[in-house]
């Protein structure tokens, strides 16, 4: 597998109008040839949806059993690979991260806007669910063909498409809000506070490196914060933003040039010294290691 990272834009053909593409891997692999084995940075959001044969995929240097009804949600910012293995098919669902906006913005529509944050990164269909959402791709990759709607206006189109895509993501967010409700019939007060820590440090982690900072802004005690977490991921909350720092600086290693010193500086830390130590205990390998080898798998160890 190809351990460059590409940055990749919505550029569909000149000749197609339309801010969403579906298509199936097979097909991909007619257009894109090799570029298929190339690892990429999204600017966009796509879904891959597996639905014959098995494969690993990438997503931020996390490897993805995949058999069929794996369904990846790879968000913009994201690197993805599709692996190595040619021996399976799929759908593929693409659209600018403005398209999922609702046209108006009543409430009902901003939760089905938001229906994309609520996904898990793979998610397992079964064989019914996977046939109802095959249908949608079906149905959608109708509906973007040139001669579909021959001399309908695009903005009707585009409406069309994107509920069908609210129809899409919808459907997945209420399966997958069946399967939370199954594991935890009630949620508890130490689930919404780890979810709203989740949170806070997605927006902070660059700035807040200490669990104290947290548990101040949100109200919480640290013993009250540090049993979210634990009964949420299994891990300390310490080891939570260290490894939303690690994610961070190695997209920032992987895909950018920026030199080591402005990497520090851009997570949080005084001294390049401090950040090298930090990356070298969570990674295995220094940043600059990191950087040559080009994948954490190199660094003689899991993520």
């Amino acid at each position: 597998m190809s351990t460059d990272i590409q940055r990749l834009g919505y550029r569909p053909e000149a000749s197609y109008p339309l801010d969403l593409e579906v298509f199936s891997v097979a097909d991909l692999r007619q257009r894109a040839k090799e570029q298929v084995r190339v690892t990429h940075r999204y600017e966009f959001h796509t879904l891959v949806c597996v639905t014959q044969g098995t494969c690993t995929q990438m997503v931020d240097f996390k490897s993805i059993a995949c058999a069929p009804g794996s369904l990846l949600v790879v968000r913009a910012g994201q690197a993805h690979n599709y692996g190595q293995s040619e021996d399976w098919d799929g759908w593929n669902v693409l659209f600018r991260p403005e398209f999922v906006l609702p046209v108006s913005t009543t409430s009902h529509d901003l939760k089905l806007a938001l229906d994309l944050e609520r996904l898990p990164e793979h998610m397992v269909l079964s064989s019914q669910e996977l046939r109802k959402v095959t249908d949608l791709f079906q149905q959608m990759h109708a509906d973007t063909l040139t001669d579909a709607f021959m001399g309908a206006p695009p903005e009707d189109v585009h409406a069309l498409l994107r509920h069908q895509l609210h129809t899409l993501l919808t459907r997945l967010s209420i399966l997958q809000g069946r399967r939370q409700a199954a594991q935890a019939p009630l949620v508890s007060p130490a689930s919404q506070r780890f979810q709203r820590f989740q949170q806070l440090v997605d927006e902070r982690f660059a700035q807040w490196h200490q669990v104290a900072d947290y548990a101040s802004q949100l109200g919480y005690t640290e013993k009250s914060l540090a049993r979210a977490v634990a009964a949420g991921m299994g891990m300390t909350a310490k080891a939570f933003i260290a490894g939303r720092i690690n994610l961070e600086a190695k997209r920032l290693l992987v895909h950018t040039d920026i030199p080591v010193v402005t990497i520090a500086e851009k997570l949080g830390f005084d001294e390049p010294t401090n950040f090298s130590k930090f990356f070298k205990r969570e990674a295995g390998c220094t940043p600059m290691e990191f950087r040559r080898q080009a994948g954490a798998r190199h660094c003689g160890g899991p993520d």
